[in-house]
């Protein structure tokens, strides 16, 4: 229990890694699975072959896959271990990575919902420049009045930040909390509100993904 993520299996689709010239790794939602989120991938479809996707699975918590148990306005103390194990297996996704020639310049991070929150918390607590951050029905982690004293720099980093301003799970200002942590840390910010949707994605943050993927750079050709 004091690290349950670290098993659990890892999805990928697209370009292998060996042949990659970036990825995108896809955070899923309560009660959902690494496959799930991948349609994402599918609907996104950049004109990009090169691109590699990778998906974690959440383990089994309560009734269904989960990164955490509890609302992530909770205090943090009550969603550990879990917390902690899947910020560490967001970390282990990025380093495997690494290994492949993929630094995190050419790394695209994507959630939905609990996925959306694992995503903009690692990337505050981890700042420097990623490919990106797609943060769809999300927002930094902890209860209202959490310190928010995140240190280093995004460099530059394309953030996007979609919500609805009623989502039953997601508060207005936590979203907008959100985006003043991005905007500290240096991020290239993208934040839009969308008037009574609800808790779902839609076709504008479909084709803003598509973009922020097809924006992830080419690598050079080796030099002989």
């Amino acid at each position: 229990m004091r690290d349950p993520h670290t098993d659990q299996p890892l999805v990928a689709a697209g370009a292998p890694l060996d042949a990659a010239t970036g990825a995108v790794v896809f955070l899923h939602g309560r009660g959902a699975t690494a496959r799930s989120i991948l349609m994402l991938a599918d609907e996104a479809a950049p004109d990009r072959s090169d691109l590699a996707y990778l998906a974690p699975q959440a383990a089994p918590i309560g009734y269904g896959p989960s990164w955490y148990p509890y609302s992530f306005l909770a205090p943090m103390t009550q969603n550990e271990p879990y917390l902690s194990s899947a910020l560490a297996r967001i970390g282990a996704v990025l380093h495997d990575l690494e290994v492949a020639g993929l630094d995190r310049s050419r790394v695209l991070l994507v959630g939905f919902s609990q996925g959306a929150c694992l995503a903009s918390e690692y990337v505050a607590r981890h700042p420097q420049r990623y490919g990106g951050l797609c943060a769809l029905s999300g927002g930094v982690i902890g209860p209202p009045g959490t310190p928010r004293d995140y240190e280093g720099s995004l460099d530059g980093t394309p953030v996007f930040l979609g919500c609805s301003d009623i989502d039953p799970h997601i508060p207005l200002a936590r979203v907008e909390e959100t985006g003043e942590v991005m905007r500290h840390l240096g991020a290239n910010l993208d934040q839009r509100i969308y008037a009574g949707m609800g808790h779902t994605v839609n076709a504008e943050e479909i084709a803003i993904l598509r973009q922020m993927m097809e924006a992830l750079p080419v690598r050079a050709p080796s030099q002989a």
